[in-house]
């Protein structure tokens, strides 16, 4: 794709844009075949919570400006995803036959 502009266009400039300005050549069209193999994801829904933590962590966060819990989100949910990959290429636990006890 060619670049057409020397800078990135604003919001205003976007909407003001016509739709027969807009260069679709590059973007392929959405067939039967795309729409077969097409699956519906949820999003999983967020639980409010109240958690306590380093007023450090806090304020580096939201140093950051605006969408700070969302980062915190991401953070939290990229580890959670890494500890069920590895528990889950993991052998489960030996537990003890006479009292389940590991």
């Amino acid at each position: 794709m060619k670049k057409r502009y020397d800078r990135a266009m604003t919001p205003a400039e976007i909407a003001a844009t016509a739709d027969s300005a807009i260069d679709y050549s590059d973007i392929p069209e959405l067939d039967d075949a795309f729409w077969k193999n097409a699956r519906l994801v949820e999003p999983d829904r967020t639980q409010s919570v109240t958690l306590r933590i380093k007023r450090s962590v806090l304020d580096a966060y939201k140093a950051q400006g605006r969408g700070y819990q969302t980062r915190m989100n991401a953070v939290l949910e990229s580890y959670a995803r890494t500890i069920a990959d590895k528990d889950s290429a993991q052998p489960a636990p030996v537990t003890h036959p006479a009292n389940g006890r590991r």
